[in-house]
């Protein structure tokens, strides 16, 4: 048995039974709670739910009717609507920063590749010209020292 009056009760200006639907839900020292359940949807409509649900439900049905009281007396347009087309607003804001980041992300990794791709090529470009300097002719061998016949012979005779 509940010592003194539950909050509902207390409310209601009423007895509280040993029984009563609302001492488990509403406790005397959460006034509060009550008072926003009751402002939105009534106390006798409350105790009719709370009678037609199965036990195992009524606790999660009476935090349910608190949290959309709650919302609906601080929002009285939108209630809990309006907090949920917040949290997808953020949920939309954070996909597009998202992608956007990715985009990013994505953009400077091939701009990396190319600069690895160029300096690669360097490289190789580098190497290359050291390697064809080596053919070149040198003073030995220059193309001035070689000498051409002076007449090519005619094979064709």
């Amino acid at each position: 048995m509940i010592y003194g009056r539950c909050a509902a009760c207390k409310s209601q200006r009423r007895r509280c039974p040993s029984d009563c639907i609302f001492s488990p839900y509403f406790p005397a020292n959460d006034p509060q709670r009550f008072a926003y359940v009751h402002k939105i949807y009534g106390g006798s409509n409350v105790g009719k739910m709370l009678q037609q649900l199965p036990e195992y439900l009524r606790e999660q049905a009476v935090n349910t009717l608190y949290l959309e009281a709650r919302c609906r007396i601080q929002d009285p347009v939108y209630g809990c609507v309006g907090i949920v087309s917040k949290l997808y607003q953020q949920i939309h804001d954070t996909e597009a920063e998202l992608a956007k980041i990715q985009t990013q992300i994505a953009y400077h990794k091939l701009q990396n590749q190319q600069i690895e791709v160029e300096s690669n090529f360097n490289a190789l470009s580098t190497v290359d010209a050291e390697t064809n300097l080596n053919f070149l002719p040198t003073q030995s061998n220059s193309m001035e020292q070689f000498q051409w016949p002076n007449q090519v012979p005619n094979l064709f005779n």
